[in-house]
């Protein structure tokens, strides 16, 4: 199936959930996770009207990101994001959705340039103890935010999250719906909060069902992914 069918398999999905669950499916943003996809395929998707991509390879995305300066898009660093690495995607992305920490804010502020605009943030969040998922405990999260809301050349958006691995749909939905009460207690203490980055290409619908606004979807687009060896 070629990108252009599967993207409008996946809008239609995204707006037959909405619909089923009383939404209104303009307010759910489709972001196309195009880590160790090829800039030609990245084009090819913005042609059919994507505007959203997110990468958490670092130096592939830099790549692409210089490749295609040419089209509108919006980009969005989906990836663990170490130390090290805060000063260039603070200077090439405009989302980083992968916050999982005080100090990862706080460089991202300092190192974003005054000319561009401020960067748009999500804090992660860890909702299961799986090894090795990343995050903020729940329990967490407003302290956060409250350290880092009035950080300068940023901006707290919402929320983000990569649920448990699991075939129990009760686990999943009941995570989903933590997630969405965890949001609505955000956008209480802070008005401009509007993003809730949950749900991917097995789950997305039940996402929507619990008040996502923004599903990632990878695979469903594209189809599987190919990996090489350079990805960092």
């Amino acid at each position: 199936m070629d990108i252009e069918t599967q993207k409008l398999n996946i809008d239609r999905q995204i707006t037959d959930a909405a619909v089923n669950c009383g939404r209104n499916p303009s307010t759910i943003r489709l972001l196309a996770v195009s880590k160790t996809r090829s800039a030609d395929e990245v084009r090819l998707l913005a042609g059919l009207g994507q505007r959203e991509f997110g990468d958490n390879y670092l130096q592939e995305a830099e790549r692409k990101i210089r490749q295609l300066s040419d089209l509108d898009i919006t980009w969005h660093f989906i990836g663990q994001l170490q130390r090290n690495k805060t000063k260039i995607v603070s200077e090439l992305f405009d989302w980083v959705q992968s916050v999982d920490r005080q100090i990862i804010a706080e460089r991202l502020s300092a190192q974003r340039p005054e000319h561009m605009p401020d960067l748009n943030i999500c804090l992660q969040v860890r909702m299961s103890e799986e090894p090795g998922k990343g995050g903020i405990p729940p329990e967490e999260i407003l302290e956060t935010a409250r350290q880092i809301h009035n950080l300068p050349r940023i901006s707290l958006r919402g929320l983000m999250t990569i649920p448990e691995n699991t075939d129990d749909s009760s686990r999943m939905h009941d995570a989903f719906q933590r997630m969405h009460t965890l949001f609505e207690t955000l956008q209480g203490v802070y008005p401009q909060v509007d993003t809730l980055s949950m749900g991917m290409s097995g789950d997305f619908t039940a996402a929507i069902e619990h008040g996502s606004t923004m599903v990632r979807i990878g695979t469903a687009l594209f189809g599987p992914r190919q990996y090489a060896e350079s990805q960092v």
